[in-house]
């Protein structure tokens, strides 16, 4: 007999929907686009990840799938095919306990135009996007699903780490940002700042001159800033 879900579980596949209809209703991503993950508490390690090809605006908490530490499906429909990268991320990133990846428009956008470095899609325009966000590196693109991105993705967040810089995100070429942090509030914000400085730019005509080292380095001694 399988096992029921624990209240803390069954709070979590509801968050899911709920976080998954809110970006959907605001225009972060249409159709069957994006996918959203949770750890579970723990030491087995599993997690819950939105099945493949599902509109995040219409989730069903039951429909979820659950996947163990070893990315072996337990329960619920088949699970989106990003599933190994949101796996890595878990494995690389100390405080990713969800991941969200959506088609947001104005980043696609940017990557099509032509991103400002390869480690930072857009400059460092206003202290929010150094303090919220901080370094955001282009992922080459690869046809969704590819396994190599996972492993682009982890030798990005350890690369970082060993500098003592902590990603939040990164932007995957013609296909949308990968964000993840501690709590499902914490990484949509990440993602709506993101997402709202690349509008900023571009709206701008991509002029906009960056924050200044000195003002930048201001807000790592005020804000403890990772960048």
């Amino acid at each position: 007999m399988s096992q029921s879900p624990s209240s803390l579980e069954v709070h979590l596949r509801q968050e899911v929907c709920r976080a998954g209809r809110s970006l959907f209703e605001r225009g972060y991503v249409h159709g069957t686009t994006g996918n959203i993950s949770v750890k579970l508490p723990g030491e087995a390690g599993g997690f819950l990840i939105t099945p493949t090809d599902a509109c995040l605006g219409f989730l069903e908490p039951e429909k979820l799938a659950l996947v163990d530490a070893r990315g072996e499906q337990l329960a619920g429909d088949r699970a989106s095919k990003t599933l190994s990268l949101h796996r890595r991320i878990y494995q690389h990133a100390p405080e990713a306990n969800c991941v969200i990846h959506t088609h947001s428009s104005w980043l696609v956008d940017l990557t099509l135009r032509g991103v400002w470095s390869q480690q930072d899609i857009v400059p460092p325009l206003t202290p929010y996007y150094v303090m919220k966000v901080g370094h955001v590196p282009l992922v080459p693109y690869f046809r969704p699903g590819d396994a190599r991105v996972a492993d682009h993705v982890a030798q990005l967040i350890d690369t970082y780490l060993q500098r003592g810089l902590s990603l939040r995100a990164v932007m995957c070429d013609r296909l949308g940002p990968q964000v993840w942090a501690t709590h499902l509030t914490a990484a949509m914000a990440v993602l709506e700042e993101l997402e709202e400085t690349a509008r900023l730019w571009l709206r701008g005509g991509c002029q906009a001159q960056p924050l200044s080292e000195e003002a930048i380095e201001d807000l790592r001694q005020h804000f403890k800033a990772s960048w």
